[in-house]
């Protein structure tokens, strides 16, 4: 595990790190003091649910795959890359290695998030409060099944073809799994398109994974069979963005 140890020094050594921990520990507190929750107590509770989640969800995507392509373009730029090849460290080890150290630094942050909305905004009904519990949970779930995959597609990608196309593509296609495959669902709604519905069909569904209006309005949560087909769903996405990554991956720039 050297080439997790180096990576995981660099990006530890970069500090970059420390302005998403302070966003997600007190953008949450903070926030909600220069909105209008301020005038309306009962909206403290709501406005820390939006803060604590859209702050992970930005510090996540902007700063987790820009460090995700950064470090692949890295490793395939510099040599190191290769030097782990001589050595004996596979391809295939390399992109775990260096995704499991990026991965390191975001997994915390989910865990921070789920514990501030679970003490900083749960309801006081102990029933809903329980039920609150288990919604953090597959939030945090959800969330790590779609951010993991995303990291390694963004190394993988950025030692191919450079940090800026790594980074951007897979920001891309986050933002279009969030939000673009809203409108295009719309759109199939007004008027029914074979093509497009194809192309709906194959999209990632990023949008099933955000709770965060679930929890906004105490919905409660998932039920377990929808949860577990959420789960089933995303580790497709995991299974297929793992083999195309593993194919873009490279670990030194061709001759």
């Amino acid at each position: 595990m050297r080439l997790f140890r180096l990576t995981l020094a660099t990006i530890f050594q970069r500090k970059a790190w420390i302005l998403c921990y302070f966003a997600v520990l007190v953008l949450p507190f903070a926030l909600p003091m220069i909105s209008s929750a301020t005038e309306k107590p009962i909206l403290t509770q709501p406005a820390r649910i939006l803060a604590a989640w859209n702050t992970l969800w930005v510090c996540s995507l902007l700063w987790g795959l820009y460090t995700a392509s950064r470090e692949g373009e890295t490793n395939a730029k510099t040599g190191i890359g290769e030097y782990f090849l001589t050595t004996g460290v596979s391809a295939t080890r390399q992109l775990f290695e260096i995704w499991l150290a990026v991965f390191c630094f975001v997994a915390p942050l989910v865990v921070i998030t789920g514990l501030i909305c679970q003490f900083g905004a749960a309801p006081a009904d102990p029933v809903e409060r329980q039920m609150w519990g288990v919604l953090n949970a597959q939030y945090a779930a959800l969330f790590l099944l779609v951010i993991a995959p995303l990291l390694a597609l963004a190394t993988a990608i950025a030692s191919r073809f450079g940090g800026i196309t790594g980074f951007a593509s897979t920001l891309g296609v986050t933002l279009y799994g969030l939000y673009g495959v809203g409108y295009l669902d719309q759109m199939l709604k007004l008027e029914a398109n074979p093509v497009l519905r194809g192309l709906w069909t194959v999209s990632p569904h990023y949008r099933l994974a955000d709770l965060t209006q679930r929890l906004y309005f105490k919905t409660g949560a998932l039920p377990t069979d929808a949860f577990w087909m959420m789960i089933v769903y995303f580790a497709g996405i995991l299974a297929v963005y793992s083999g195309v990554s593993r194919l873009c991956f490279r670990t030194k720039l061709n001759a």
